[in-house]
Formats: C-alpha cells, structure tokens, sequence
C-alpha cells in the first residue's frame, strides 16, 4: 500500500473520529420529512414490550396460541394516515344535511344500488321476511357505506387497529381502548374464519367488507346467510344482506314500523328545546308531541310508541325536522348520527322508486 493511500486514511480516520467527538463538524443536520404511509418503518410494533404484552394476554384471554398473536401483531405498522384521519372536523364546522343528502343521494349509487337490488331480491326477501327490515333499509346501508363493495377501504385492518389502539392521537377523547378491544376480535374472527390477519382490508377505523362491519359487530351479528359453513362480508352479498338485518334487528328494528313522520316544530323555544333535548333518542308519545306544540301529519297521529324530534342543520338555512321512530334509532346505533340514518332512508327510497319505474 502506498503512502500517500495510507495518508489519507488516516487523515479521513482523524476526520470521522472529530465528527462524532463534535457533532458540529459533521456539517448541517438533514431535515427529517413528515412520515408518510408509504415510508419504511424504523420500530415495529414487535419491538414495542407493551405491544408484545398485550399480544401474550390477548392470547391468554382468548385461548390463542400466542406465538401466532405476537408473530402477526409484530409486523403491524403504525399508519400516519391512520391517525390523521381518526380527528373530528375542525371546531366551527356548520353541518349541511342537504350538502351531506347530496354525497350519497346520487346517480351512481342510485344506479348501483338498482343493480344490486335487482341481482340480489331473493336474498333482500328472505332478509326481510326473517328479521323485518325492509329491503330499502338494507340496500341504503349499503349503499351509503361501500357503494355496494365498490370502496370497502385500502388499509390493513391490523395497522388500523394497532395505530388506534397503541399510538391514538392527542386531540381528541382518547379511544385507544375501544380499538384495542377490536384488535382482539380481529384475532378471534380470523381464528373462526381461518383468516390471515394480516390479509384483510379496510378502512382506515378497522371497518371490513361491503356493510364495513368492525370486528366485535362481524364476531357477534354476521351471519351465515348462504349457508356454506363461513361468514363473509367482502365477498357474498347474500351474507352481507342477512347480516345487516341481523344487526339492525338485534338493535331493535320493529317490523313494519316507518323510520319517521313529518313534523312542525313548536313555536315555542322552550317547548322545542324540552323535545328536542333527547336528541335522537325516541322519548315522547304522539300526545306529548301535541301537548308541547309539535305538529304531527295525520299518518302519525295512530304511532303507539314514541317518538324524538330530530333536528338536521342546513348550515345558514334554516334546519329540517323529523319525528324519529324506534327504527329510525336502530337504524343510528349502525352509525350514530341522525345524518347517516336520514341518507339511508333517502337512498333507499329512491332506489326503490327507480325500480317501481323498470
């Protein structure tokens, strides 16, 4: 080796050595980028001890075999997305219930959702005739959910649920508690349906398939309704349909009850504001609606059970109001918004007026 080869090594030798001594002469710092979904992960969650200890006593509370828990939970990721997504609106955000009518109320769900119907009535029939939701119930749920399987979510359902339930962010009420119960019940549905966690998709919350059930709802209310010995929400529309009949019904759907009445709000602000406290859950009778100065059309006045008084926000318009049924509860406990449940009724209702019309 010559000397000047030698020289210079060890001249780079004292250089490297004076950088680390002194961070200073290294040269300027590199700028780290904002992660995004798609960047290397640095630390898995299997180098994570409280990860890996909640795998071992999920095993244990299950009866799993915990090799496979923490081989699986150890090559989750945590998804920034995830947790961007998880926030609510910012403070101040008018709700517009014709805007959101708008999102759902649309040509191309409508004419999906046609298709769907038609290529599915046996299906919606017996869903009916077994759990009493009618079939423009069911195929507006779905609709408003997936577009009928067109959009069931891209994320892996164990980053979703690991991101949530171990890294939930600040800035909102923290529900790491609730995903880490649904990550556990993604580990019981995979174990009952021979599924690889690690290979179903989602949405960014966890939720799955056509109906975006969360593990703990396909756990408990997915039925079979094919008959072919699995429960399966992405592909079978037959199990989809009998599954949210099955869930609605186990959340009080009435047969052959409407969903809600037209109603006039009373003049009165204190009087409204006594109906309207509540919020959407059904509290007074028809006779206690007309005590306290609400208007009911003639096709209510027969209601025996009770009704809320539901108020939809038009932004700087004035709102809109129902009287909402059990039904129309049922139908929020699926997602719990008045919003929610006034487009699956709408959505429905149209679709079923375009295939009167066929």
């Amino acid at each position: 080796m010559s000397f000047a080869l030698l020289l210079r090594r060890a001249l780079l030798a004292v250089v490297i050595v004076a950088a680390i001594a002194h961070p200073a002469l290294a040269g300027p710092k590199k700028r780290v980028a904002m992660q995004s979904d798609d960047a290397p992960d640095t630390v898995t969650y299997g180098q994570r001890d409280d990860v890996m200890r909640f795998a071992r006593e999920l095993a244990e509370r299950k009866e799993l075999d915990a090799g496979w828990v923490q081989d699986k939970l150890a090559q989750a990721r945590f998804v920034p997305s995830v947790a961007r997504f998880i926030m609510p609106p910012p403070a101040g955000t008018a709700k517009n219930w014709n805007a959101y009518r708008a999102r759902f109320v649309e040509p191309r769900r409508i004419a999906s959702g046609l298709a769907f119907w038609n290529e599915n009535a046996q299906w919606l029939a017996k869903a009916e005739e077994m759990y009493g939701v009618p079939a423009s119930i069911i195929v507006g749920i779905i609709g408003v959910e997936t577009i009928y399987g067109q959009q069931m979510g891209n994320f892996r359902v164990i980053d979703a649920l690991a991101t949530l339930a171990f890294d939930f962010p600040t800035g909102r009420t923290d529900r790491s508690e609730f995903f880490r119960g649904e990550l556990e019940q993604l580990f019981v549905l995979c174990r009952s349906e021979t599924r690889d966690p690690l290979d179903l998709k989602g949405s960014y919350a966890g939720a799955m398939g056509m109906p975006q059930f969360m593990p703990s709802s396909w756990n408990r209310y997915a039925v079979d309704f094919d008959g072919d010995g699995h429960v399966d929400l992405h592909g079978s529309t037959a199990d989809v349909i009998g599954s949210v009949a099955h869930y609605l019904a186990e959340f009080g759907w009435l047969r052959e009850q409407q969903t809600y009445f037209r109603v006039t709000v009373p003049e009165d602000a204190n009087e409204k504001a006594v109906l309207l406290a509540p919020d959407i859950v059904p509290t007074f009778s028809v006779a206690e609606f007309a005590q306290r100065g609400a208007q009911l059309t003639p096709d209510a006045l027969s209601h025996e059970g009770k009704l809320a008084l539901v108020e939809l926000q038009n932004g700087d318009d004035a709102p809109s109001y129902v009287a909402g049924t059990q039904n129309f509860y049922a139908i929020t406990r699926y997602n719990w918004s008045s919003y929610y449940a006034m487009a699956v009724i709408d959505l429905g209702a149209a679709i079923a007026r375009e295939r009167g019309r066929q």
